[in-house]
């Protein structure tokens, strides 16, 4: 303990930046958290919903209930209803488009983590460097033979690798952070898929049921000759 406070008194400069990397851990922690909450919705549930009404080819009830699913999973199914509604250019392209934007959303905010996780370590080794300097700069000052030296020493070299431990600490706790929300990310990614797949499913039955080109027409019909009578 009195080595933690002779730590914050003396190595507060070199402790600041690790204190600071461990609370915007706890706030990115906090805000994802609480957005993957608040956009969490069942997949399974929304895929059938969406299938019966695709099935039936009611858009206008599949975009309704898009809506009522809210959240960033109602917001790209919603889309996907749209753009197999307009039939406009390649719906495969316009879907990744809408999906690439909303996984930028769910990975807002990862990047720091994977940052303080790789910058965290070095902090907390430069901070045991710097002390171990200045406790053998004191140590030269009241001279190497003093009977205190070696307390001193210990002192000095147990404080130093408290900045040490707090670097590590914060580095495991944001790769650990890092990971999990990764993980969260890669199934929302393949909740989208499963839309594509029912979105893209729906639109090869629309063109396989559609009405080709020319086949209602009917063959234009040859003029009639007038019968000749045989018999003069």
């Amino acid at each position: 303990m009195q080595m933690i406070l002779f730590a914050i008194k003396n190595d507060w400069a070199v402790l600041l930046p690790i204190l600071a990397c461990s609370l915007l851990t706890v706030a990115v922690f906090i805000e994802r958290w609480w957005f993957y909450r608040s956009n969490r919705r069942d997949i399974v549930e929304v895929i059938q919903v969406l299938q019966n009404e695709l099935h039936r080819g009611n858009l206008g009830g599949a975009a309704r209930n898009c809506t009522e699913v809210g959240g960033l999973l109602g917001e790209v199914a919603q889309m996907g209803v749209r753009t197999l509604a307009e039939q406009k250019g390649d719906f495969e392209r316009q879907f990744d488009i809408t999906a690439n934007l909303a996984t930028r959303r769910l990975e807002r905010g990862l990047p720091v983590l994977g940052t303080i996780a790789t910058v965290s370590p070095y902090l907390g080794l430069f901070g045991t460097v710097i002390r171990i300097l200045l406790t053998f700069g004191e140590m030269a000052q009241a001279g190497g033979g003093a009977a205190g030296g070696a307390p001193q020493i210990m002192a000095g070299i147990g404080s130093a690798l408290i900045a040490t431990a707090f670097g590590l600490g914060v580095a495991i706790t944001a790769v650990a952070m890092n990971n999990y929300f990764h993980t969260v990310v890669s199934r929302w990614e393949e909740d989208f898929q499963l839309l594509k797949l029912l979105f893209l499913s729906q639109a090869d039955r629309r063109t396989a049921t559609a009405p080709q080109p020319g086949s209602a027409a009917q063959a234009p019909q040859q003029p009639m000759r007038p019968r000749q009578n045989s018999e003069i």
